[in-house]
């Protein structure tokens, strides 16, 4: 295990489906968050994907979305679901996406360090190549 798929309690960054008001916000996070704020994320880009988008780590971008802070007795079973969500199995080559630390921007100002779940690198090289990018960087799905 490397230090980034070490489980910290650290917030998440969401970008996608898991915003609030959309599919797998409702059914994954609502009534388990203790803060909804909106956030963006330098050094990253968004790119369409078959129903949800995929944020890419690359300069010069800027992903929009929301830092949510899960309650702390349902952080583990919080981060289990999401991780079962995204497909994501630590060090498991297959993976779809892959959960990394990242730092964000909060809405008000500061900086916060987050989970964020991104494209796979053999995704991303695909996605930088011939990907359609989400204008602003805000997938309003």
């Amino acid at each position: 295990m490397t230090a980034q798929d070490t489980p910290a309690d650290l917030p998440f960054f969401v970008y996608g489906t898991l915003r609030p008001g959309r599919c797998n916000h409702d059914r994954l996070l609502r009534g388990k968050a203790v803060a909804e704020v909106p956030a963006r994320w330098p050094g990253a880009a968004l790119y369409e994907g078959p129903g949800y988008p995929y944020a890419v780590a690359e300069a010069g971008g800027e992903v929009r979305g929301e830092l949510i802070t899960v309650a702390p007795g349902a952080y583990g079973p919080v981060l289990a679901a999401l991780d079962a969500l995204e497909e994501y199995r630590p060090g498991d080559p297959r993976n779809l996406y892959e959960r990394i630390r990242c730092e964000v921007c909060v809405e008000g100002g500061g900086t916060a360090r987050a989970w964020v779940y991104v494209a796979a690198e053999r995704l991303a090289r695909r996605l930088r190549m011939t990907g359609t990018l989400v204008p602003g960087g805000d997938w309003t799905g």
